[in-house]
């Protein structure tokens, strides 16, 4: 991977024949799709989808992961926390290619790798060439957040792509003269709103940066109203089951921020932060971005792209949003960034800039790659991770306590919670088994007994976390029931007999460490079904 990368650099440092070609594509004259550097772009992605497909099975199953395959078992319209898309995916994923780390991942590798290519297409659309190509698919390729998003299922796995897919469409619409093309925005947001809710955002800025621009006029158009009845169509199924079950995400969500749990972020803290996750490296080409799509003349027709990002950075700093959440925009702004800088290097007739530059992402990325990509044994990462200048940040404050990231603590200790589940199972006589329910505390230790349990004869868990709590008792009386993770107080005051069988071992990368477990009898609660209001717990 290393020989191709610097092979790259220096085919983009002959520049002759690279301008007369790349500039007939800017031009819009009829020409491959694979012309002007993007076949380079293309090899750069399948590049990064072989480094994902290889290294993501290094540690073991994160705890989202359960969630997603869970809700894929449970079908539906909705989940508590989440649209159906992923579970459906994952659903046919591993129908097809089984449940190892590798099938589950494959989704999000080729996700990320679908997003560099992308990048690439409107970086050309917005007038880039070669050079602007290759360095928007480099700064995607580097960037932590996207090595993130191609290393493990969660729904920010698609966000990007998805976003990115509207302001293609959007780009198109404006640059081509084809209002059609708002059909397609409106067609990929309401997807978007099946995977997850936050592309409402994107949507609601765009309309800010039409407005606020010369761009308004489109709204006297009807294709932006159709590709507006698209996405609601699209999204209505969903919308549809939020109604009908008093709109579960909302209550979530309110209850979060009653308990503080999540890092609140000032304005600039949430900049630097976000620098962070695109690589300091990078930022030079995305502040560039924003500004040439806030005040440049070449970019007067997409301004409205320069007052999404302001919109929507500032929706998420008001409302207090986790770092990540606006991570799925700046593709676009390193798209437009890249433009600028190819520019510039070419107005002062520097090009061996170009060839350094790439040189220079390259390297640092490599060196940051570790932090969200699982290419260290993890004692290697941990002595890394004390060599790092900096400390990774964590966006809960119940992920400061892990002695790693919590995209990787939490890939850790699901094994030895499921094992200590087991040696209370076996505890029990035969005919006792077939009523006795386990009961975790959350949709990890749930969705970790679902998964690993068959292999120790446990049946399926029932927990009272989010959409857990939906899927009910299932039939359960609870006269007898395995508990996970309580304190012997509080079951005594629902059981007669509350016998504690052992502590899961401890794994000191875990974020979950030492969940004690119990076997409980006697239920003074009557039915479980009557308790089980009171085990709803949505936060």
């Amino acid at each position: 991977m290393v020989v191709f990368m610097q092979s790259s650099v220096t085919t983009l440092t002959a520049t002759s024949e690279e301008n007369a070609s790349s500039e007939s594509v800017a031009r819009g004259e009829k020409a491959s799709f694979f012309a002007g550097g993007m076949l380079i772009v293309v090899a750069i992605a399948v590049a990064k989808f072989l480094l994902h497909f290889y290294f993501n099975n290094r540690y073991d199953y994160f705890r989202d992961e359960f969630d997603y395959v869970a809700c894929g078992k449970h079908l539906a319209w909705g989940y508590v926390d989440q649209p159906p898309l992923i579970p459906v995916l994952i659903r046919i994923c591993t129908a097809v290619f089984g449940d190892s780390l590798r099938s589950i991942r494959l989704i999000p590798a080729v996700a990320s790798s679908a997003l560099l290519v992308l990048t690439a297409m409107i970086t050309r659309e917005l007038g880039g060439r070669r050079f602007a190509l290759v360095l928007s698919a480099v700064t995607v390729l580097i960037a932590p957040m996207y090595l993130s998003d191609g290393s493990l299922l969660t729904t920010n796995c698609l966000e990007p792509l998805l976003w990115m897919g509207c302001a293609y469409f959007a780009i198109l619409a404006v640059k081509r003269d084809q209002p059609r093309n708002w059909l397609w925005f409106g067609v990929i947001a309401g997807i978007g709103l099946q995977e997850k809710y936050s592309i409402a955002v994107m949507g609601f800025g765009v309309v800010v940066g039409l407005l606020l621009t010369e761009q308004r006029r489109v709204f006297a158009n009807k294709w932006i109203w159709l590709g507006g009845l698209s996405a609601l169509l699209i999204f209505l199924p969903n919308l549809i089951w939020n109604v009908q079950n008093h709109f579960p995400f909302v209550e979530l969500m309110h209850n979060i921020k009653a308990d503080g749990r999540d890092v609140v972020l000032s304005p600039l803290q949430y900049f630097v932060q976000d620098a962070l996750l695109l690589h300091p490296f990078t930022a030079p080409v995305w502040i560039a971005g924003v500004i040439a799509l806030l005040v440049a003349r070449r970019f007067q027709p997409y301004r409205f792209l320069g007052w999404c990002f302001v919109t929507a950075f500032t929706v998420f700093v008001a409302l207090h949003g986790k770092n990540y959440y606006l991570a799925p925009i700046y593709p676009m702004l390193l798209a437009a960034g890249a433009v600028v800088i190819e520019d510039g290097i070419e107005r002062v007739q520097k090009s061996w800039l170009k060839g350094v530059t790439l040189r220079v992402l390259f390297i640092s990325g490599a060196c940051l790659a570790p932090v969200v990509v699982p290419v260290l044994p993890i004692e290697g990462f941990v002595w890394f991770l004390g060599k790092l200048p900096f400390k990774v940040p964590a966006s809960e404050h119940s992920h400061v306590r892990a002695a790693i990231p919590q995209h990787y603590a939490d890939q850790f200790g699901w094994h030895e919670i499921v094992e200590e589940t087991a040696v209370a199972y076996n505890k029990l006589a035969p005919a006792e088994r077939r009523g006795c329910a386990i009961f975790a505390q959350d949709y990890g230790q749930a969705g970790a007994i679902d998964f690993f349990g068959p292999r120790y004869g446990l049946p399926p868990a029932l927990s009272g976390h989010q959409t857990y709590f939906l899927w009910g008792p299932r039939g359960y009386s609870g006269n007898c029931m395995i508990v996970l993770d309580d304190t012997p107080e509080v079951l005594a005051q629902l059981f007669d007999s509350v016998e504690y069988v052992g502590t899961s071992q401890d794994n000191a990368y875990a974020l979950e460490r030492e969940i004690p477990v119990y076997i409980c009898r006697g239920a003074k609660f009557g039915d479980l079904e009557k308790l089980w209001p009171r085990l709803k717990k949505w936060r």
